[in-house]
């Protein structure tokens, strides 16, 4: 039984016209680009374009090209023979050899050495492999490459091979940002928000406020729609179940207190003394700053105790101790 293509979801023009092109060239027996912002799918997209080949049944490989220094990216990709070099105590078969006759997705290839590149040239070209220490071998293998580099500046000044390049250009898929989808960023909510309620075994989901349907349309995503799939899922964790989701939690840091470095102080000319230490009495110093990180926390976060709980680190019951604890428990919700 043929497996299905990765969901991608939208409803958008510019998402329709994508998904027309993938459709046109996955049959296609030549290698492809696909160049899209960070978040925009480019994994799902060259999956898609796999499982809707002749190579369906085939192995799909996928290799990330940034994750890996030049001589792991070389050993992963094309393997070594045992004793090739010191502690190659066996035989490792490289991604291309374990993707023959089927696809090999090279995610941020743009990264990948000019040496690597070299060798993948020749694989793409003439199907030639060679594992450190090995012989020439012959695979079979389309090779999918993706990246949000801009390929042809780097071939201009020479950081990408131009050859290369040329080679795995026979088509290009380019994948648009998500906020040139609009339409698509209610459906794609939406989805995300009913797998986050499925995974905390909720009964049901009772949508977004028309408040948080305006901050989902308004923000730029620059993170695309892996961003938006994380604001989504953090926000209906934090939300009241029996509601619906009153505030997209957009910046997970936007708490009332972070982390400040200490400041280096100048030493103080010769002749002056430093500035005096507060003096009086510790604990009520210590209640009143208490007391003050609340209220601004509070404020910061429209008197939701649940966000405001969430943007201190705190549970919700401990926060409600602490608002019982200076008199704050009263403020509206």
């Amino acid at each position: 039984m043929q497996p299905s293509p990765p969901p991608l979801l939208g409803e958008s023009p510019a998402f329709h016209a994508v998904l027309a092109h993938v459709s046109r060239v996955a049959s296609l027996e030549r290698p492809l680009l696909v160049i899209g912002e960070r978040g925009t799918g480019k994994e799902l997209v060259a999956a898609r374009l796999h499982y809707l080949s002749r190579r369906w049944d085939r192995p799909f490989v996928k290799v990330n090209c940034a994750a890996l220094t030049e001589s792991l990216l070389d050993s992963e990709l094309f393997g070594h023979e045992a004793g090739a070099f010191t502690g190659a105590i066996r035989r490792q078969i490289g991604r291309v050899e374990q993707a023959d006759s089927g696809t090999l997705f090279l995610d941020e290839i743009a990264t990948a050495s000019p040496a690597v590149q070299e060798k993948l040239l020749r694989a793409v070209e003439y199907g030639e492999i060679e594992r450190v220490g090995g012989r020439t071998q012959i695979v079979d293998v389309r090779v999918i490459g993706a990246t949000n580099a801009d390929l042809p500046a780097l071939a201009e000044t020479g950081q990408f091979r131009a050859d290369l390049l040329d080679r795995l250009a026979f088509d290009v898929v380019t994948l648009p940002p998500l906020r040139a989808r609009r339409e698509d960023i209610p459906v794609l909510a939406e989805h995300f928000a009913l797998g986050m309620v499925r995974e905390l075994e909720r009964s049901l989901f009772p949508g977004f406020t028309p408040r948080a349907l305006e901050q989902l349309l308004d923000h730029g995503w620059p993170g695309n729609v892996r961003e938006l799939r994380n604001a989504v899922e953090r926000s209906v964790a934090a939300s009241d179940p029996d509601g619906p989701v009153e505030e997209i939690l957009l910046d997970p840091f936007a708490s009332a207190w972070r982390p400040i470095a200490p400041a280096v102080s100048a030493p103080s000319p010769a002749g002056e003394e430093e500035p005096p230490l507060p003096t009086g009495d510790f604990q009520e110093q210590v209640r009143r700053f208490e007391s003050g990180l609340l209220e601004t926390a509070l404020e910061r976060n429209r008197f939701n105790q649940r966000q405001t709980a969430q943007a201190l680190g705190l549970g919700y019951h401990q926060l409600r101790g602490l608002l019982k604890k200076h008199g704050l428990i009263g403020k509206p919700e």
